[in-house]
């Protein structure tokens, strides 16, 4: 039997012969009247189980909410952009748009020319629940104010158009990473969605402090860092025998850097 906290959203398994009876919440101990199953009857792997357990559940977190920690919900109300490829539901009256090649200026479109970017962005129009997922990965959401983030590209799931974007390049090694050196870098007011593998972890960076990141596991960092890529290339790692680490990066500063516990694989597009 399923216990639900309307109060606080939590959601856990209990034994069946609690049917029928109130209970608290374990969490913010509100009473929960659960409901009476027919005699004989067990629920616990029905179909009707199944559909409750796994609807669609009404948070009222807002415009962005977590149905669980790998799908995002949108409140969609007007428009929103997000990572092409990763619609995997709606309701209502939704559609969706490539991004254009000058919807951004033509600014933006030289730089996707250059760093190879094509149109990985998708315009949901319209009035609806937009449900978003990618690979598998957690989805984590934050509320810009005024802040800055960069986000690596490929883990940018969506974001409010209210939102000002642009893509950032790394200023030395280029073309030594497939697809690792453009990044996007986001600010001003608004709702943005990224994704990791598993579970991220930030790290602090601060004066004297640096930190070191494989690119590959690097996810985001604030705004004000602006990293290097540091080489460590020997006659060795030429010869196959070097560390596997010979590129990275180097944050500087105060601030700090997302990282993720998985080295991804960018495929370069265009």
């Amino acid at each position: 039997m399923l216990l639900s906290c309307k109060s606080c959203g939590l959601e856990k398994d209990i034994p069946p012969q609690y049917a029928g009876k109130t209970v608290k919440c374990p969490k913010c101990k509100s009473p929960i009247k659960l409901p009476a199953e027919p005699a004989g009857q067990v629920s616990r792997y029905s179909v009707a189980e199944f559909v409750s357990r796994t609807s669609q559940k009404d948070r009222s977190q807002g415009l962005f909410e977590l149905e669980s920690n790998n799908m995002l919900e949108i409140n969609v109300d007007g428009s929103v952009w997000t990572k092409m490829g990763s619609m995997i539901a709606y309701t209502g009256n939704i559609t969706f748009t490539r991004e254009g090649v000058l919807e951004h200026g033509l600014g933006k479109m030289l730089k996707k020319a250059v760093s190879g970017e094509g149109a990985t962005l998708t315009k949901a129009e319209g009035k609806g629940a937009l449900y978003l997922a990618d690979a598998s990965k957690k989805i984590s959401v934050l509320e810009l104010d005024n802040d800055t983030i960069c986000v690596n590209r490929n883990d940018l799931l969506a974001f409010e158009p209210s939102v000002n974007w642009d893509i950032t390049m790394m200023k030395k090694v280029a073309g030594m990473l497939a697809g690792g050196l453009f990044n996007i870098k986001l600010s001003g007011k608004g709702m943005i969605a990224i994704t990791t593998h598993h579970d991220p972890l930030t790290l602090k960076v601060s004066p004297g402090k640096p930190v070191i990141t494989d690119p590959n596991a690097t996810v985001a960092w604030s705004g004000n860092l602006t990293p290097e890529l540091k080489t460590d290339i020997s006659f060795q790692t030429l010869l196959g025998r070097g560390s596997g680490e010979s590129i990275q990066m180097r944050f500087d500063g105060d601030g700090f850097v997302v990282v993720q516990p998985f080295e991804e694989v960018y495929m370069q597009s265009g």
